[in-house]
This record gives C-alpha cells, structure tokens and sequence, in this order.
C-alpha cells in the first residue's frame, strides 16, 4: 500500500439498464434480468437505448443543454454523477485543480444538413460550391459535419468547472483504455492527485450504426447474448446506448478528504495487435500473462463486443484459464464503445466494494462464482482494433 495508489472515489454509469451505480448493481445481481432492447427503430439491426434522463438534475442552464447533441449532454450528465458521487461537484477549489481525461469520438452528424446536400446535389453540377454554401450557412460555428471530440471536455468543464489540465483520447475501445491508462498513470506518477475520466457514446442515430455496419459488424436478426452470436447473421455487435466515468484519485488525497474508497486500481495494461497477422489471440494472452493475476478463482468483467473474431479470440484466451468467471456486460447493456473499458471498470470495483459477484449473464455460457472478490479482471477487446484489461483489487 502505498500514498500514491491509485483509488476509485466515484462513479457515474448510465445504461439502458438506468443510472447510478446503485441502481446498475440491483439489475446486474438480479439473476434473469432481462436487456432493454429496441428492435424497431433501426431494423433490422437491434439496440440498447437510453432510459430517460431529467438533464436538468446534472446540467442546470437550458442554454447549456440546447448547444449539446445527444451524445455531449449524455456525456457531461454521466460526468457529473460522477463527480457527486465523489463529493467533488460543487467544490470550486477540488474541480479548479481536478484533472480530465476523455474517450470520445467524433460526435454526431447532422442528418438534416447532410440530407440537404444530397437533395441539393441532384439538381447541380457545382457540388463544390454548394458544399461550401451548406457548411457556412446551415451549421453552428463550434460544428462541422461531425463535431469536434474535445467539445465534451469543454463542455463538462463549462458545467462542472472542471478546469485542471485536459486531453482527449479519440477511437473506440482503445481511447478508454488509453484515458483510464493515462489518468492512472498521471497519479502514480504524482502529476494528478484527483482525475475525472471515462466516456459516452449515443447510439440512437443512424450516423452512429453506419460507422459499424459499413465494415459489416452489426448483428442481424433476433437478440442473442454476446457468446451466442458466432455463426449468426450479421457482424455479431449489438450497440447501446451509455458512459460510464470514474474519479480516480491519489490515495492520500481521498484518505486526507475522508472519502470512501470504492477499490484500488491495479495495473492497467493496452495492446494492439496486428489481427490481419493473426497475432490477436497471442496479444491477449500475453497481456493477461503481464497482468499478474492472483491465484484463485477471479471474477473477470469481459467488454466483449460479439463482433465475430474479436469475441472468439476473447473467449479462447479467458476459456484457457479456468479460474476465470467471465460476464459480458454487452449482454445487457449493448457495445458502447468509446466508454466499454470505463464501465467494465466502474463494475470490477462495484463488485469489489459489495463484496459480491454478478450472477451470470448468459446461464448457457458463463459459470458460476463464488465467494468474496478480492479482485476483479476488466477486459475490452476491441471489436476492430486495440486490446486492453485492468485489475482492480479490494482498497
């Protein structure tokens, strides 16, 4: 034990599953729970969609909410669960010297300004004035098509004054290993003592189930659990809505506070295999060999994706330790990207401080645990690229 360990004191998750860490841990331990899902809307691609949300409970100014898509006001209402749950919101000189690392993608187009160009496009041959014309007049200054991926920094230190250093992990899986990583890492290495980081990610728009199902990885056809997609139609990935975001600090900092401490956050460790190659199965059993893990039976929460390979190469490397108990979250929650490793996290340490594991997610295909986690594995392969796990141990 040492004054700079790193220490979970908060944590925000909204899923479709509700919001909070308490009400996440009384449907994940309830055994046959079933998933919110929405089959309709997108057919014939199904998703986990967002519960509702009061915005107004997190971002107080219309104003504030009116100039955020979806995808920020999601992001910046998680990050302040998470600051609450720290009791850090509200304290000018804890959030002036609190450092912030975010996963984000590019945001969301906006369909309306795209579909214009489109129609435009059929009756002129000077596409590329017409385009200039659209872009400066049918968007808002701070957009272009898409939206910049720092604007959900900028935007939670607006709402929260969160104003310490800030950087900004853009690309799926692999950006929220690489904030939890780089957050973690600040604190060992006495730069931070108190960091907010984690992610958000809105899948309720067409833009959003483009990106995967152009490479092929969304699931067709009725919902199965994560472990039963292989050899069904369609890439295996059925996406939700989400984020998760933890407030990790220095251990002497949270003690000197009097907060508690949710668990410690043990090593986290990144990969990125070159899977054309076929090294993903090795990588993943090397990073598991790297990560030291204790003896004994382990509850390990998986970030499978179901995406075909990724999730094969997954379950061949935790099948070959026995002593790992695996659940795959996705099963209820859907894929969510950029913030998968921040809630794989955010449920090892919920596990660890109620002293208790989940109950299996997939009766058919994950087994039984048993006892008291000392520590918890968390997992996210990623369902094209970048590979990434963390343990997190008892405080």
């Amino acid at each position: 034990m040492s004054s700079h360990d790193v220490v979970i004191t908060g944590i925000g998750l909204v899923s479709s599953l509700g919001e909070g860490p308490d009400a996440h841990w009384q449907k994940l331990t309830r055994p046959g729970i079933e998933p919110v899902l929405d089959a309709t809307r997108f057919a014939p691609y199904t998703i986990h969609p967002l519960p509702e949300i009061d915005w107004n409970l997190q971002i107080a100014k219309r104003g504030d909410q009116r100039q955020m898509e979806t995808w920020q006001r999601l992001g910046t209402y998680v990050a302040g669960l998470a600051l609450d749950d720290a009791g850090i919101k509200g304290n000018d000189e804890l959030c002036a010297t609190m450092d912030m690392v975010v996963a984000a993608g590019g945001g969301e187009r906006d369909e309306a300004v795209d579909s214009a160009i489109l129609a435009a496009s059929e009756s002129r041959n000077d596409r590329d004035v017409l385009l200039n014309e659209k872009l400066t007049t049918e968007l808002r200054p701070t957009l272009f098509l898409a939206q910049l991926s720092n604007l959900l920094a900028g935007n939670i230190s607006i709402v929260h004054k969160v104003t310490g250093s800030s950087r900004t992990f853009m690309g799926e899986e692999g950006a929220g290993v690489s904030a939890v990583e780089t957050a973690a890492a600040r604190i060992r290495s006495g730069q931070s003592t108190h960091v907010l980081v984690g992610g958000a990610f809105q899948t309720e728009h067409s833009d959003m189930l483009l990106g995967y199902e152009l490479a092929g990885y969304l699931h067709r056809g009725p919902w199965k659990p994560v472990w039963q997609r292989q050899g069904r139609e369609g890439g295996g990935v059925v996406t939700g809505s989400g984020g998760a975001f933890l407030v990790l600090e220095q251990r002497e900092h949270a003690e000197s506070r009097g907060r508690k401490i949710y668990a410690e956050l043990g090593p986290i460790l990144s990969g990125r295999a070159r899977r054309r190659r076929g090294e993903l199965n090795g990588e993943i059993a090397a990073l598991l060999n790297q990560a030291a893990l204790p003896d004994g039976e382990l509850l390990t929460i998986s970030g499978a994706s179901g995406a075909h390979a990724a999730t094969a190469a997954e379950k061949a490397a935790l099948d070959a330790n026995p002593a790992l108990a695996v659940r795959a979250f996705s099963t209820l929650t859907g894929h969510m990207k950029e913030a998968q490793f921040p809630f794989a996290v955010a449920l090892a340490a919920l596990a660890v401080d109620r002293k208790a594991g989940y109950p299996a997610f997939d009766a058919t295909m994950e087994r039984q645990f048993e006892g008291i986690p000392q520590a918890v594995l968390a997992t996210a392969i990623g369902y094209h690229q970048f590979e990434g796990l963390g343990l997190i141990k008892a405080a």
